[in-house]
């Protein structure tokens, strides 16, 4: 139960931050740092391996907790959450789409060129947004962002919102390989709760 809800809380993480970009041009790089690791950790051997520790998962953490208490300031990131579930049915039937990703992203995990880490990141995240043009944005349904124009025509925030959504959906594959569904999502909420809740540092 516990990885299941770092899973869930991964995607809320990737879908919160999107949203922060998308309306005010600027996130958490802290949290968004966590994301993109977790996209590009292919040889990952368990969940810890994936996100580095529950505690890199907060900001995922809370916006789950304030979804499951109806919080309706979260109804974005809900959204895109949701959306990301369902675009996870089609991308779970595209086995050769699923090999050529990780193809491609195992060469752009081992980016170093020597420059500031922020920089690295910020290279990675623009060859994952092309990555994510060329394959994951051709599957329906296509989730389409809303905020406000003056930051979706920056090229740097696309690119960092096109890699949150890619975390987002690694985070839903994880999610549904621990045996998460729809039913658990409909059911299972005061213990999702519970168990998000004590994600977080007393």
């Amino acid at each position: 139960m516990k990885e299941r809800i770092m899973a869930l809380s991964g995607i809320f993480q990737a879908t919160e931050l999107v949203r922060q970009a998308a309306n005010h041009g600027t996130w958490s790089g802290y949290s968004a740092d966590t994301c993109l690791e977790s996209l590009l950790a292919i040889e990952a051997d368990s969940v810890d391996d994936i996100f580095g520790s529950a505690n890199r998962l907060r900001l995922g953490a809370d916006t789950l907790i304030s979804v499951l208490q109806g919080d309706r300031r979260y109804m974005e990131s809900l959204s895109y959450a949701v959306s990301i579930m369902q675009l996870e049915n089609s991308f779970r039937k595209k086995t050769k789409m699923q090999a050529h990703i990780g193809a491609e992203l195992l060469p752009i995990s081992q980016i170093d060129d020597g420059t500031e880490i922020h920089e690295i990141k910020d290279l990675q995240a623009r060859k994952i947004a092309d990555l994510y043009t060329q394959t994951i944005s051709t599957l329906s349904p296509r989730i389409v962002v809303n905020g406000r124009p003056q930051h979706l025509q920056v090229d740097r925030t696309v690119h960092w919102i096109r890699t949150l959504l890619f975390a987002g959906l690694r985070s839903a594959v994880l999610w549904r390989q621990l045996g998460g569904g729809r039913f658990s999502l409909m059911f299972g909420r005061k213990k999702m709760l519970e168990q998000a809740q004590s994600l977080l540092p007393g």
